[in-house]
């Protein structure tokens, strides 16, 4: 599994879809399906942010999970909003202990952050 996290329209998704070659029907936005890319990852927290224990085992069998990066932003004002922030945040935690690979996304622009070497080029 393959996860890339950034901020809100940081470019993720354009990313996943030019450098592996997945198209829109690939992406699964905010629900787990039989597709092998999840988008939106952290929408799967905003109805039980307590469930991440659950949801880590499925995600590993994605290819490729994209997340949006959520300690960087404006503090949200709901108390359930900021619940679910700090989940989706312990999400990418969590699988970021497991992916072969972890791209952030800044402008458009990928910054590889584990499991990258000169031979992976």
């Amino acid at each position: 599994m393959i996860l890339v996290i950034g901020g809100y329209a940081s470019g993720k998704r354009t990313y996943v879809k030019e450098a592996y070659g997945y198209t829109d029907s690939d992406l699964a936005d905010g629900i787990l399906n039989d597709r092998p890319v999840v988008y939106n990852a952290q929408n799967l927290l905003s109805d039980n942010p307590t469930g991440t224990d659950v949801l880590i085992s499925k995600l590993l069998e994605k290819e490729i999970v994209i997340c949006n990066e959520m300690g960087s932003g404006i503090i949200p004002l709901s108390k359930q909003d900021r619940v679910a922030g700090k989940a989706a945040g312990g999400l990418c935690f969590l699988l970021e202990k497991e992916p072969r690979r972890v791209i952030g996304s800044g402008c458009a622009l990928p910054a590889f952050l584990r499991g990258w070497s000169l031979k992976s080029f």
